[in-house]
């Protein structure tokens, strides 16, 4: 079994990009600048904004927090989304999810510039990505997708399978799996509803497991030598730390990790991949790679 370092990959390739930054600025080009919007207090949006904010240092870029109180109004809000859009210094931008109850994420998503939505949310984004046109990928699968080719693992005719169908991982990631130019893989999705899933997931060669489910994958639905890319990070008490919590991924890695060829622990696996396929995007953006700008 080899454990799937997303750290010191993400670090890797940070360092990568700050090497390029480095070089654009000094030949006088503008260095990059990532905003985000963060309203209210969520913990967890908390910890990955501020990651954020690391990540866009470490790699020599411009960042932008912009905060707001859980009472901010849908009005306000797309009127900031409107400002960042005509900001010409700003290459892209995210809106921290989720957002208070009284807010239409998906009007704000689509008021989104799609030429700065490196979050990859955008449906153009995401259309352009189904048919397989350069675009703005969503972090977290664009993260997988990473880790997958860094460490040689292969997916072409591979059998996959997808655990979640959210619009963040598992739709977009059994999007790119089954494309010939990335996964190239025979993809099945399953959900909670999915009857046969315990089957389905013991014959896969490839499992990614994004259902929002505490040790939910055991080892009696993995098969030998499989790849297992966990994407779960919720958080469950746990007295032992400062914190009172840990994060706990979708699979429970002690009894399945024997069994793999390539497993990724949480945290430290796909959760610093996400953060730096964000850096990526964002880099690409301005460049002016996908879209003009």
């Amino acid at each position: 079994m080899q454990l799937i370092d997303g750290k010191a990959t993400a670090e890797k390739i940070k360092a990568e990009i700050a090497e390029e930054v480095k070089k654009i600025v000094a030949s006088g080009g503008k260095q990059p600048h990532l905003a985000a919007i963060l309203v209210g207090h969520d913990g967890g949006s908390e910890t990955y904004v501020r990651n954020k904010v690391l990540a866009c240092q470490a790699c020599g870029f411009k960042s932008s927090l912009i905060r707001f109180e859980d009472d901010v109004t849908q009005e306000e809000l797309l009127e900031k989304v409107e400002e960042l859009n005509r900001d010409s210094d700003v290459d892209g931008y995210i809106v921290q999810l989720p957002l208070p109850k009284h807010i239409d994420e998906q009007k704000i998503i689509m008021a989104i510039d799609f030429r700065k939505d490196v979050d990859g949310f955008h449906p153009v984004n995401v259309g352009r990505m189904a048919i397989g046109l350069k675009c703005f990928i969503s972090a977290t699968p664009l993260g997988i997708l990473t880790l997958l080719n860094h460490y040689g693992i292969q997916t072409s005719g591979k059998k996959c399978v997808i655990l979640g169908r959210s619009n963040i991982v598992g739709k977009p990631m059994a999007q790119l799996m089954m494309q010939k130019n990335y996964g190239d893989s025979t993809v099945t999705v399953c959900h909670s509803h999915s009857k046969t899933l315990p089957q389905e997931c013991s014959q896969a060669d490839i499992i990614i497991a994004a259902i929002g489910s505490p040790n939910f994958v055991t080892a009696d639905m993995v098969k030998e030598g499989a790849v297992v890319i966990d994407v779960g990070t919720t958080r469950v008490p746990d007295a032992t730390k400062k914190s009172g919590f840990r994060l706990n991924g979708d699979v429970k890695f002690d009894e399945v990790a024997p069994k793999c060829s390539f497993i990724t622990p949480v945290p430290g696996g796909v959760g610093p991949m996400t953060i730096c396929s964000l850096m990526k995007n964002t880099l690409a953006a301005s460049k002016g790679e996908y879209y003009d700008k």
